[in-house]
């Protein structure tokens, strides 16, 4: 399955331990992880600011990330309205490659997840997913 990350769960899954840090290993390990420019770019001043990570060790993360696939900045935002820009070029990113799970924990993504083109869920949603896939 072809999942794209949002950046709240990949800076929790890369600075602490929990739901998001056990879900990116299994999507790594099982699934085919996708991100996008604007995640990462995103990610870096996440990881310095909020958490205080090294810039050696954001590094590390960024091009772990980079070695995944990578959706390019979209040029055109989403056709379904999103409140914040930042998340709808996150939604637009997804679309663009072709995301079959948006998995975020921003509220904005998750109130708009009916009238998206792929499910968007919580990692904790997440997880009930594929236990019901299997």
């Amino acid at each position: 399955m072809r999942v794209f990350l949002d950046t709240n769960v990949l800076a929790a899954a890369f600075a602490t331990r929990g739901v998001c840090a056990d879900l990116v290993r299994y999507l790594l390990a099982e699934h085919e992880v996708i991100t996008g420019d604007v995640v990462l770019d995103e990610l870096r001043k996440v990881l310095a600011r909020r958490f205080k990570l090294p810039a050696g060790t954001i590094e590390e993360i960024l091009d772990l990330l980079r070695a995944l696939e990578v959706v390019a900045k979209p040029e055109d935002p989403p056709s379904i309205p999103v409140r914040d820009a930042d998340d709808a070029r996150v939604l637009a990113s997804a679309i663009a490659g072709r995301a079959e799970v948006l998995v975020t924990g921003d509220r904005d993504l998750l109130d708009i997840a009916e009238s998206a083109p792929m499910p968007i869920l919580s990692p904790r949603g997440f997880w009930e997913f594929v236990r019901k896939k299997t």
